[in-house]
């Protein structure tokens, strides 16, 4: 199993997440039009060069899934019991079509579940950095985590 149990984080720890990914038309226009979004920002080019990006962006909803879905395998892949919620999740920079990302996760708390005395509850920060080293999003994520077995 490669995901950590509670005990393995610390606050302070930083993962650099060795999985870079290169984002394409394809992944950009499957989501978006799954999901039933019809922005032009993020479907139409003829649209999108008349502004001052130039081209379509990436939808933040792509952005966020990847930068959260890279960090699994590292940190929480078979411990977690769940996710708890997302805060803060900011986009400073638009992701286009053929940018690279990678990712960094940062371990900013640590405590011990209330209701459930057999999981721990760590607060992630995920930072996801274009092939600049720009970065284009981050959010923080808890999760309900198993500890250690016995």
């Amino acid at each position: 199993m490669p995901g950590l149990y509670f005990e393995e984080f610390s606050v302070g720890q930083i993962i650099e997440h060795p999985i870079r990914r290169t984002i394409t038309e394809t992944d950009n226009v499957l989501l978006t039009t799954m999901t039933h979004n019809p922005a032009a920002l993020h479907l139409d080019a003829e649209y999108m060069s008349g502004t001052e990006f130039g081209r379509p962006i990436i939808n933040s909803c792509l952005t966020l899934s990847f930068m959260v879905g890279i960090s699994v395998n590292d940190t929480t892949h078979g411990t977690a019991v769940a996710n708890l919620g997302w805060d803060d999740v900011r986009f400073p920079q638009p992701l286009f079509c053929g940018d690279t990302i990678h990712i960094q996760t940062e371990v900013l708390e640590l405590r011990d579940s209330k209701s459930r005395p057999d999981n721990g509850i760590v607060i992630f920060s995920h930072r996801a950095f274009n092939q600049h080293d720009e970065l284009v999003a981050e959010c923080k994520r808890s999760a309900l985590m198993l500890r250690r077995p016995a």
